[in-house]
């Protein structure tokens, strides 16, 4: 059985919270969770176990490929230390940076 990607759990996750704000009984729950997404009941109720204490649904992000980016030494320091004190991981800021550049490159180009 081939393990669940970060977006599966987090739309299991997702799917386990809309079932209790539904109230949806526990044992019901359960068994949707489980043959829906293919999980034992003991995962299903796992899930329902986190979603109880969420509240409201998580976000469901997009599948991500990993590249390899050569940096001048100290911005990979100051990178590095800004991960370490905002924490969020290396690939977020990047990400966050990336994406912002690009929007504006779109409206002058």
């Amino acid at each position: 059985m081939a393990r669940s990607t970060k977006a599966d759990k987090a739309r299991q996750l997702n799917a386990a919270h809309a079932m209790l704000q539904n109230n949806v009984s526990l044992p019901d729950a359960m068994q949707r969770l489980a043959r829906e997404f293919g999980l034992s009941e003991r995962q299903a109720y796992r899930y329902l176990e986190e979603a109880q204490k969420l509240d409201r649904p998580v976000e469901v992000s997009e599948a991500t490929v990993p590249i390899t980016l050569k940096l001048p030494l100290s911005t990979a320091r100051i990178l590095r230390a800004y991960a370490r004190n905002s924490g969020l991981t290396i690939g977020a800021i990047v990400t966050r940076a990336l994406a912002a550049f690009l929007s504006t490159q779109r409206r002058h180009g």
